[in-house]
C-alpha cells in the first residue's frame, strides 16, 4: 500500500514559527528566515496565501540584508566571531564558526569566489600542515566557552579534526571554489573518512555532508554506504523516537542528545538518505514537527551550559527544522 505524504510545514506551523523568530531571533537569523521564506513582516490578520504560509502581499527578503547582518559578524583577519556560532564567544575568530559563516552566504547565493577565497586564505593561516583545521584556536581561551569544547593551548601545533573541516570543505565544493588550502583540506577530510571505525553523530553528521559534495562519487557512496554502517552499528541513530533506549548516547552529549535519520540526511538527495527506510525518516520527521514548542521556536539538545547562547542558538536550530520539513515537504520526500 502506497503511503500517503503529510505535508508537515503548515502554514499554522509557519506562522508560529514567524511569531518565535520576531520575537526572539537575532537579527541575522529574521534576515535568513526574511530571505528563505519570502517573509518580511508577520501574519497579517492571520491571512497567508494558503500553500506556504507566506502572509499575502506581504514583500520578500533581501539576501543583501542577510549578508550585512553576516558581516557584522566578519573579523578584520578575514575569520568570524562575535557569537555567529553561539556557543563560541568573543572577538576572536575561530574555525567553527566557518560552517555557519557558509551556509549563510551559500543561502544567500553569495558564496563566490572573492569571498571564498578570502575564508580560505583565512583557514590556511590557521590550519594544520595537512590541510585540516581544528575546531577552535588558543585564542578562545580567555572568552567564555562550553566545558565539552576543549581549548589547545598557546603555541600547541594545530591538530585538525573531520568534525570541523568536513563541514567547511562541503559548501566549497559545491560551488566549485579552487583554492590551495582547499585542495589541502578536501585530501584531509577523505583519508579522514576512510580511516572512521568509531565515531559520534556530529562527526557522522561532517562526514556525510562532505561525501554529499565529494567530487569523486563513486568513491562517496562507497563511503556513504560503510558510514551508515558505522552509524547504525554504533546505535547512534534513534529510528523511533518513542523507543529512546534503543540509542546509544555518545559520551560527553547530554542526556537524551540524540540524533534522528533527518540529522544525517537533511534533504532528500543526501547519501544518507539510503540509510533509512521511509518509515524511519517519516518516524523522525512527524517527531521533529511536533517538537515545535508552544513560542514558536524548537528546543536544542545539547548541553544548556549558559542561558543566552541558548536563547542565540535556538532560533537557528528552528530555521534548521523549517528547512528540513521543508525539503521533505517537496515532492521525493516522505
Amino acid at each position: 500500500m502506497t503511503r500517503t505524504r503529510t505535508a508537515r510545514l503548515t502554514g499554522a506551523r509557519l506562522d508560529a514559527a514567524a511569531r518565535y523568530l520576531w520575537t526572539s531571533g537575532r537579527v541575522l537569523e529574521q534576515r535568513r528566515f526574511a530571505h528563505l521564506f519570502g517573509i518580511e513582516g508577520g501574519p497579517a490578520d492571520g491571512v497567508t496565501d494558503g500553500v506556504t504560509g507566506v502572509p499575502a502581499g506581504v514583500p520578500t527578503g533581501d539576501p543583501a540584508g542577510v549578508l550585512a547582518a553576516l558581516d557584522a559578524h566578519r573579523t578584520a583577519d578575514g575569520g568570524y566571531a562575535y557569537g555567529l556560532e553561539p556557543d563560541v564567544r568573543g572577538p576572536a575568530a575561530q574555525p567553527i564558526a566557518v560552517p555557519a559563516a557558509l551556509l549563510v552566504l551559500e543561502e544567500a547565493g553569495a558564496l563566490d569566489h572573492a569571498r571564498a577565497r578570502a575564508v580560505c586564505d583565512w583557514l590556511a593561516g590557521v590550519a594544520a600542515p595537512d590541510g585540516g583545521v581544528p575546531v577552535v584556536l588558543p585564542s578562545l581561551r580567555p572568552y567564555p566557552h562550553p566545558p565539552f569544547v576543549p581549548v589547545p593551548e598557546e603555541g600547541e601545533p594545530p591538530v585538525g579534526t573531520l568534525l570541523s573541516t568536513g563541514q567547511i570543505v562541503a559548501p566549497l565544493l559545491r560551488r566549485g571554489i579552487v583554492h590551495p588550502w582547499l585542495t589541502a583540506a578536501t585530501a584531509f577530510c577523505r583519508t579522514a573518512v576512510e580511516n572512521l571505525r568509531e565515531t559520534h553523530p556530529y562527526e557522522a553528521g561532517a562526514a556525510i555532508r562532505f561525501l554529499d559534495a565529494a567530487p569523486d562519487t563513486a568513491w562517496a557512496r562507497r563511503e556513504a554506504a560503510r558510514l551508515g554502517a558505522l552509524v547504525h552499528e554504533q546505535r547512534i541513530v534513534l529510528l523511533d523516537p518513542d523507543r529512546p533506549e534503543e540509542a546509544r548516547v555518545s559520551p560527553g552529549y547530554a542526556p537524551g542528545e540524540h540524533h534522528l535519520p533527518h540529522d544525517y540526511a537533511r534533504r532528500p538527495d543526501s547519501l544518507a538518505r539510503r540509510w533509512f527506510t521511509a518509515a524511519e525518516l517519516a518516524r523522525g520527521l512527524d517527531h521533529l514537527a511536533a517538537e515545535q514548542q508552544p513560542d514558536g521556536g524548537w528546543p536544542i539538545h545539547w548541553v544548556r551550559w549558559s542561558a543566552s547562547t541558548e536563547s542565540e542558538a535556538r532560533p537557528g536550530v528552528t530555521l534548521q527544522a523549517l528547512l528540513t520539513l521543508r525539503a521533505y515537504d517537496a515532492p521525493g520526500g516522505v
